[in-house]
């Protein structure tokens, strides 16, 4: 309300000094996009506000629906594992890291906003000094062009691409309305940058890209549920977004064997044991990192024990219904086929 009658004040004043009808038409048009831009950082900051303030007993009922669900799930990947489904046998593993992970972080109440983190990117306590130290990095310092994943514990790494003047890349939400957005250097003015790093900020200030761009990019930052420092495996959320954009950078020239891939995590997130356990192994499209760096240590994976990175799409591991919901894929199809 106090915005609005600032708003009001300004425009009768402005309407003074002015005299014709186009002019007014224009400060009005100008209120009402710097209102709706104001109103959608408000509301985002209260979402935020609304996670940082809630009950305990909201955040523990979130909490263990949460995990229920999580637990149905899981039980489901079991049950097809012993029936003998390879695909189940060879990833329900994973969603048991996830699930001693997430409760960890929860149990401990490392966790940070948005709460629970189950079936997320977990957000952690110490994520924007992580993404400082990253930041630091003599990989960082030299890129132009950084990709930075969408979620919230990479927020700060998202506003540091920005100030440091340098081109964001980031995914569109699962890649449903597209490949990827751009932010350049100077679109975003500097007290714009932490609205501009979440989503509603990506759809004001980002451009669209299509397939047509061939950027190179100069580093990777993805989120993990569970990094393994001595390999560099990696598990995510579950949903293989982030393999699916590498695949399609690699199959795209936008990146090579030697782009850094880095990630930024809490330290309880670093597994040494049975990442992946003895028997199981990471699957061919499984995105390992070069460069972790956590709430307290930046950790470098051995060039000589990290595992091999993917070097395009593996179309033999998609399922005809994951093509058919995400229209890049298909479209990256198509011009695969056309340019072949």
């Amino acid at each position: 309300e106090a915005y609005m009658r600032e708003i009001e004040e300004n425009l009768l004043e402005a309407r003074g000094r002015v005299e014709t009808e186009a002019e007014r038409l224009q400060l009005d048009q100008e209120a009402r996009e710097g209102m709706e831009a104001y109103m959608r950082e408000i509301e985002e900051n209260l979402l935020e506000a609304r996670g940082r303030v809630e009950t305990e007993a909201e955040r523990l009922q979130l909490d263990q629906e949460a995990r229920e669900g999580m637990e149905a799930y899981m039980r489901e990947i079991e049950e097809l594992a012993a029936q003998g489904n390879v695909r189940a046998q060879k990833t329900a593993w994973k969603w048991k890291v996830r699930k001693r992970v997430w409760n960890y972080l929860e149990d401990n109440n490392l966790a940070d906003f948005p709460r629970p983190v189950h079936h997320r990117i977990p957000n952690f306590k110490g994520s924007t000094e992580a993404g400082m130290r990253l930041a630091s990095l003599p990989e960082f310092e030299a890129a132009q062009v950084v990709k930075v994943n969408p979620d919230t514990p990479q927020k700060s790494v998202r506003v540091a691409v920005m100030e440091a003047g340098k081109v964001l890349y980031a995914p569109q939400p699962r890649l449903r309305t597209g490949f990827f957005s751009r932010i350049d250097p100077g679109v975003v003015p500097r007290n714009k940058m932490k609205f501009a790093a979440t989503a509603a900020g990506m759809k004001q200030f980002a451009t669209p890209m299509t397939l047509e761009d061939r950027t190179k990019i100069d580093m990777i930052v993805v989120g993990s549920s569970a990094v393994n420092p001595n390999n560099g495996a990696r598990v995510g959320k579950g949903e293989g977004f982030a393999e699916l954009e590498y695949g399609m950078m690699r199959q795209l020239g936008m990146i090579d064997e030697s782009t850094p891939v880095v990630t930024c995590v809490h330290d309880s997130q670093v597994i040494e044991e049975d990442l992946p356990p003895a028997g199981q192994g990471m699957m061919q499209h499984d995105v390992p990192v070069d460069i972790i760096v956590t709430n307290r240590r930046v950790i470098r994976v051995d060039r000589a024990t990290r595992l091999p990175k993917p070097t395009g799409i593996y179309w033999n591991l998609l399922s005809e219904q994951k093509i058919a919901q995400i229209r890049v894929l298909r479209e990256l199809k198509a011009l695969l086929e056309k340019e072949s």
